[in-house]
């Protein structure tokens, strides 16, 4: 048992982030509820305060490295998202991942995360067919992928779904907009809600409130909409391509750091330039593999010759070689 997390070093589930971090505390379903606004005497017909409450800051990510990253940056939210499909696997789309690639990814960013709050994406055709089947879905991330809460596209149409999921107790994060899980019906990745597609829009984030979601992603989406979905709503909205004015933000890991390579979408913001600094790297280590400059000595083992000839040990071990459970040799 680990002094510091409470929790076995080997449990699937970790975290393993937060060893010697004592005293960090979990983002909670409550606690993100309660960013949409403090409740108080604001000046608001609903009983929301007009002062701001802090934003949410979700990243999507995939992988046990990149979350460990992530949670220690002090992100609210870490999604994995179905997006692995085009980020990870290079697909064109997202609609080919299974739910068996979504809990794997889930269970391995699981156990970086010490304080942000993990939500699981449902991949296309996993909860479609009918809410018993996307509650045997939901269950499914959040038994096997060690998810908090999942996320799922669509607005009306999967109200009742999202219903169902919500009352056998799993918390939903709900995805209206631009759904990639739709890209063929809308003949590409194009901004919704423009014109009339607005009330449209409006429509399907309202009902998936009142089914029951915490939160409700809004992506690609004109600005002065999501600034009207966000105040009609009651739980908190997270934008991303949807403007400054929603609860919280999302971004793609690999997008934000800037190791995506080709087109971008226009939201996608670089806080920095790791793709170079990656290739630069890269090509340093081929040349010094090419040039016999690496490995050195510091970087290698000490040699049989530098020492001293091994007595006998009756069992004891005398080479930390012998002795796999008392030395990591990989740090």
């Amino acid at each position: 048992m680990d002094p510091a997390t409470g929790r076995d070093p080997k449990d699937m589930y970790g975290p393993q982030a937060t060893k010697g971090a004592k005293g960090v505390q979990k983002v909670t379903v409550p606690e993100l509820r309660a960013r949409k606004a403090s409740i108080g005497s604001g000046g608001r017909s609903d009983g929301r305060s007009e002062s701001p409450s802090e934003k949410i800051a979700m990243v999507t990510a995939y992988d046990y490295t990149m979350a460990r990253l992530a949670d220690e940056a002090g992100v609210d939210m870490v999604l994995v998202g179905d997006s692995l499909g085009m980020v990870v696997q290079g697909l064109s789309t997202t609609i080919p991942v299974t739910l068996d690639e979504m809990a794997y990814h889930c269970r391995a960013v699981a156990r970086a995360l010490g304080r942000a709050h993990l939500t699981g994406d449902l991949p296309f055709m996993s909860y479609q067919v009918s809410p018993a089947q996307a509650v045997e879905s939901a269950g499914k991330l959040m038994k096997e992928g060690a998810c908090e809460s999942i996320k799922l596209e669509g607005g009306e149409e999967i109200a009742e779904h999202v219903h169902r999921i919500v009352r056998v107790g799993i918390p939903v994060v709900g995805h209206v907009g631009l759904t990639p899980q739709s890209v063929h019906a809308f003949g590409g990745f194009k901004v919704q809600g423009k014109g009339d597609g607005a009330d449209k829009i409006m429509a399907d984030a309202l009902a998936i409130e009142q089914a029951g979601a915490f939160a409700v992603v809004l992506e690609a989406i004109p600005p002065d909409l999501a600034a009207e979905i966000t105040a009609a709503l009651s739980v908190p909205t997270i934008g991303i391509g949807a403007g400054p004015d929603c609860d919280g933000q999302v971004l793609v890991c690999s997008d934000l750091l800037g190791l995506s390579r080709g087109h971008q979408p226009k939201f996608a913001k670089r806080f920095a330039e790791l793709g170079n600094l990656a290739v630069d790297a890269f090509a340093s280590y081929v040349s010094e593999v090419r040039g016999g400059t690496f490995p050195t000595a510091s970087h290698s083992y000490k040699a049989n010759g530098a020492k001293a000839a091994r007595p006998a040990t009756n069992g004891t071990v005398t080479d930390e070689l012998d002795a796999p459970l008392a030395l990591d040799l990989w740090h």
